[in-house]
Formats: structure tokens, C-alpha cells, sequence
């Protein structure tokens, strides 16, 4: 139950806290937000048509991608009505439902990189065993579960930050509602708050890090121990550097955001680590797998081929 409050609307100040409409800002994350969508949203649509790619390697990248696109939205669409506008406010509801979306997405995300890094373990260092481990059922109830667990812990901040009093500035130095600008504004006693931020949120970024790490550890290992020519070792790499680089995109930036306290943090600092976490990776992850991933790229051209084929026996 929320707590009795003054505030019933917070401002978003944005990345630079200049209050005047942002046009070429405007374009240039509109511009970021589209390539988001059209990428993430081919990278989805190659792997449900594609039946090449029904295995589940490509069963946790669509789930990525769905994750991107809605990891961006919940922040951008807000974001870029404000580079237009004078008056920034978000509603109090509308603040707690966003803050809530951004940390159960970002959870997901990291517990789903965490799975992946597990998929590529088994598939090299298993690989006769591949097929039993990694059966449909087990890569869905993984799924369900990576899903259920970033909704809850969304659900544990939402609903412990809604219960804070809000009597002073309503002015949020960030461009989405977080947990930490909100913990500024509070009237009252945020350690509790501030104690399940640095502790839960924590192990939920660090905890897939590291198992993502030492999956890597095994998997280099064996790949040492078992290949004996040079080019198939690269090639076996070459087929992990692309979930490597997404999640060093993603953990590093958010690993330095929530393991720091709130009164050591910068909040220029803040925005522009959350601009990478929340912006940038979510477009770079497309780029990443569709450049460095050949069969991604084949099923990609297999879809433009199929449908130049269709517009020109429609056009005879």
C-alpha cells in the first residue's frame, strides 16, 4: 500500500538538466531507438521463421532481442517526449510502473546472459551430451524461470520504494525513474531500501557475471586441453566472442551503477552510464550477432532472397 505523499508527480531533468526543448538530441535517440527496434526485431523475426535456427542458442537470443526492444522502451519513448517538452513530469504511478519494467527487464537480461554463457558451456565442453541437456523442456523452463525471478525482484523494488514518503523536491536528476534518484528525494529512512539495492540488485548483476566468467574459464580450458589445431581453436572462440562482447556491454556499466553507495555516486556519472546500459547495448547487440554470427547472416540472407523472390512473382 502506498504511503500517504505530498508528491503526487515527479519531474525528469533529463541528461543535462537544461530545461528547453532538445531537438537534435530528439533525432539522435530517436534515430538509436528505431535501428533498436528494426534489428532486434529482425533478429526475432529471422529466428521464429528460420527453422535452421530452432535450437536453443537462438531460443535465448530471441529472448534477448525481445529483451532489447523492451528494455529501450520502457525508458526511450518517455525520454524523447521530454527533449520536446518544457514540462517533464511523470506521473507517480507512471514513475513506480516504469522503475519497475526497467529493473525487471535488466534482471531478466542478466540471468538470461548468464544462461547463454551456460548453453555455450554444455555445446563445447559437452557436446555429445548437448542434445539431452539443453532438451526444449529444460530451455523453457529456464526461460520461465530467468522471467519469473527478474519480475519478483522488479516487484521487491516497485513495491518498497512506492511505500517511501515523498515531501520535498520532486525534481529527478536522471531521464527514467530509478531506484537510487528516487532513495535523493525521500523524506525518510532508505536504509532498508538503500541495503536491499546494494545487496539483492547486486548479486542479481554480479551473480550471472561471474557464473558467465567462469563458464568462460571452463570453456577456454577445454578448448586448450581438447583442440589440437590453432584455426579450429579460433574457430571455436569465434563462436562465443559475440556473447562475450553483449555481456561485457552490459554487466560492466551496471555492475559500477549498483554496487557503489547513493551518496558516492556522481549523478552526471549516473545518467551517462545509464545511457549505456539502457541505450547503447541494446543496439549494439544486433550489430554484435548478425557480424560476427554466419549463420544468423545466412538465415538473413535466405529471408531477403525469399522475399525478392515473392515481390517478383508477384509483380509477373
Amino acid at each position: 500500500m502506498l504511503n500517504q505523499t505530498s508528491v503526487t508527480e515527479f519531474l525528469l531533468l533529463g541528461l543535462t538538466d537544461i530545461q528547453d526543448p532538445q531537438p537534435f538530441l530528439f533525432l539522435v535517440f530517436l534515430t538509436i531507438y528505431l535501428v533498436n527496434v528494426a534489428g532486434n526485431g529482425a533478429i526475432l523475426m529471422i529466428v521464429l521463421s528460420d527453422p535452421r535456427l530452432h535450437s536453443p542458442m537462438y531460443f535465448f537470443l530471441g529472448n534477448l532481442s525481445c529483451l532489447d526492444i523492451c528494455y529501450s522502451t520502457v525508458t526511450l519513448p518517455k525520454m524523447l517526449e521530454n527533449f520536446l517538452s518544457t514540462h517533464k513530469a511523470i506521473s507517480f504511478l507512471g514513475c513506480i510502473s516504469q522503475l519497475h519494467f526497467f529493473h525487471f527487464l535488466g534482471s531478466t537480461e542478466s540471468l538470461l546472459l548468464a544462461v547463454m554463457a551456460f548453453d555455450r558451456f554444455v555445446a563445447i565442453c559437452r557436446p555429445l551430451h548437448y542434445t539431452v541437456i539443453m532438451n526444449p523442456q529444460l530451455c523453457i523452463q529456464m526461460a520461465i524461470t530467468i522471467w519469473v525471478t527478474g519480475f519478483l525482484h522488479a516487484l521487491l523494488h516497485s513495491i518498497m520504494t512506492s511505500r517511501l514518503n515523498f515531501c520535498g523536491s520532486n525534481h529527478i536528476h536522471h531521464f527514467f525513474c530509478d531506484v537510487k534518484p528516487l532513495l535523493e528525494l525521500a523524506c525518510g529512512n532508505t536504509e532498508l531500501n538503500q541495503r536491499l539495492l546494494n545487496t539483492v540488485t547486486g548479486t542479481i548483476a554480479t551473480g550471472p557475471f561471474f557464473l558467465t566468467l567462469l563458464s568462460y574459464f571452463y570453456i577456454i580450458t577445454s578448448l586448450f586441453l581438447k583442440t589440437p589445431s590453432c584455426s579450429m581453436l579460433h574457430r571455436a572462440l569465434s563462436t562465443c566472442a559475440s556473447h562475450f562482447m553483449v555481456v561485457v556491454l552490459f554487466f560492466a556499466p551496471v555492475i559500477f551503477t549498483y554496487i557503489r553507495s547513493t551518496s558516492g555516486s556522481s549523478r552526471d556519472q549516473d545518467r551517462i552510464i545509464a545511457v549505456m546500459y539502457s541505450v547503447v547495448t541494446p543496439v549494439l547487440n544486433p550489430l554484435i550477432y548478425t557480424l560476427r554470427n554466419k549463420e544468423v547472416k545466412g538465415a538473413l540472407r535466405r529471408m531477403l532472397r525469399k522475399s525478392l523472390d515473392v515481390k517478383g512473382s508477384t509483380r509477373q
